[in-house]
Parts: C-alpha cells; sequence; structure tokens
C-alpha cells in the first residue's frame, strides 16, 4: 500500500496498529493451540482468543466509524485505500472465526456464541469460509453486526437510564421520609420540653399553695389568740396576770361621782 494509514489520519493509525496486534496475537495463539492436547487448556486457549476476537471486532467497528467521517474529506483514492484496508481486516477476523469455529467443534459439539448476544447476525455467518465470500458479503456482515451490536447498546442505555429514574424517585422518596421523621423528632422534642415545663410550673404551683396554707394557718392562730386575749381581758379588767395588748386601749376605771350638796 503505497500510502500509509498514519499518515491519512493519526487516529485510524493508532487503530490500525491495535488491530494488527491483535492478529498477531491471535495468529501465535492458534499455532500454540495446535500443540495443546488437553481438552481444558484448550477450552481456556479458545476463551482468550474469543476475548481478543470481540476486541478486534470493536475496533474495525471503530475504524469503520472514522472512514465514515473521513470520505467527505478525502480524495475518492484514498477512500478507496481505506474501504480496502477495512474489508481486509474483516476478512483476516472472519478467517480466525472460522478457524476457532472448527477447534471448537473439535472440543465439544455445539455451536459457540463467538461474540454474545446481540452479534446474531454475525454468528450465523462465521460459519462461512473466508474464501467463499465476496468483499461486498463481507462488508454487508460487518455492517449487519455492528447495527445489531448499536441496536443492543441502545436498549442498554435504555435500561441504564430506567434504572437512573428509579434510582432518582427512590433517593426522593427516603429524603421525603428522612425530613418527616425529623419534623417528627423534633415535634416530640418540644412535647417533651413543654411537659417538662408543665411538670416543674405544678411543683412551683404546688408549693405556693403549701405556703399559702401555712400563712393562712398561722394568721388564724393570731387571730384566734388576739380574739381569746380580748375576751378575757373583758370578761377579767382587773387581772394583773393579762398584759395588754398592744395598739388596745386598757378598760377605763370606774370613777366615782361626787355629789356637791348645797
Amino acid at each position: 500500500m503505497a500510502v500509509s494509514i498514519s499518515s491519512i489520519s493519526e487516529e485510524l493509525g493508532e487503530i490500525d496498529g491495535q488491530i494488527a496486534d491483535i492478529f498477531r496475537a491471535l495468529s501465535n495463539g492458534f499455532q500454540k493451540f495446535e500443540k495443546v492436547k488437553d481438552a481444558s487448556r484448550q477450552s481456556r486457549q479458545l476463551e482468550d482468543l474469543t476475548g481478543k476476537m470481540r476486541e478486534c471486532k470493536r475496533l474495525i467497528k471503530e475504524f469503520d466509524r472514522e472512514v465514515k467521517e473521513l470520505e467527505h474529506t478525502v480524495d475518492p483514492d484514498t477512500s478507496k485505500i481505506l474501504n480496502e484496508k477495512k474489508q481486509s481486516m474483516v476478512k483476516e477476523l472472519n478467517s480466525y472465526v472460522a478457524l476457532k469455529k472448527q477447534y471448537a467443534t473439535n472440543i465439544q459439539n455445539k455451536r459457540v456464541d463467538l461474540f454474545g448476544g446481540p452479534a446474531e447476525g454475525f454468528e450465523e455467518d462465521n460459519g462461512l469460509q473466508a474464501s467463499s465470500m465476496t468483499n461486498q458479503q463481507l462488508m454487508d456482515n460487518g455492517h449487519q453486526m455492528m447495527d445489531e451490536t448499536d441496536q443492543a447498546i441502545e436498549r442498554s442505555k435504555k435500561v441504564v437510564h430506567e434504572t437512573v429514574n428509579v434510582g432518582t424517585e427512590t433517593a426522593a422518596a427516603l429524603k421525603a421520609q428522612t425530613e418527616q421523621m425529623s419534623r417528627i423528632v423534633n415535634e416530640l422534642d418540644s412535647i417533651h420540653f413543654s411537659i417538662k415545663k408543665a411538670s416543674q410550673l405544678v411543683k412551683e404551683i404546688g408549693r405556693q399553695v403549701a405556703t399559702d396554707r401555712c400563712i393562712m394557718a398561722l394568721l388564724f392562730l393570731i387571730v384566734v389568740g388576739v380574739i381569746s386575749i380580748i375576751i378575757v381581758k373583758l370578761v377579767h379588767p382587773n387581772n394583773k396576770d393579762i398584759r395588754d395588748i398592744p395598739g388596745l386601749a386598757p378598760p377605763a376605771p370606774s370613777r366615782r361621782l361626787l355629789w356637791i350638796s348645797e
């Protein structure tokens, strides 16, 4: 190829380098796989190779998006080079997919889902040999796989969005309940304070009532004593043993009237 991918776009060059590294890893992995005899080790190695294929598929999809963005900014020859590069990537990936399916069939007699749930279209065609598929078929197969992956991503985004909404509503409900509990606690504190103040007030009133009763009883005794002294004084005015009550005049002495005879 006369023109390097990096000279066209740095991002495309970086993606192309990552895809090339994965293809080398896949090639070395399948070479080592043929030397492994243990079925369990073969199964684990196939799972590792399948993960590399998934990553390669994702990178090819990114490469295709970048190519579409550059279609209107590059000349037709450059666009043709990029499309041919993309087709060669898809073709090479399909060859590894077919090889992986062949080894998986030898380990266990069942079909293996190479690319997970959303890649059903790619799974249906991954049994085809790369040599029997034209470039247009490879491109159509790749586009179908990418479209189905986009749909799966959109469904996942929708589920995440709904989950976030449920979480937000739950958080709002918990916040409202927390505020309500705080108000209830504050009201209980106010009621407890009011009860405490009322108890103190009742105690003060009780002490005042007891004090008033003592004072009333004392006054009553004083009044009774004064009245008793007054009565005794009036009955026995000449009794010297009874002291005069302060403020009360002693009884007037009996006076004799003098008659002046003419």
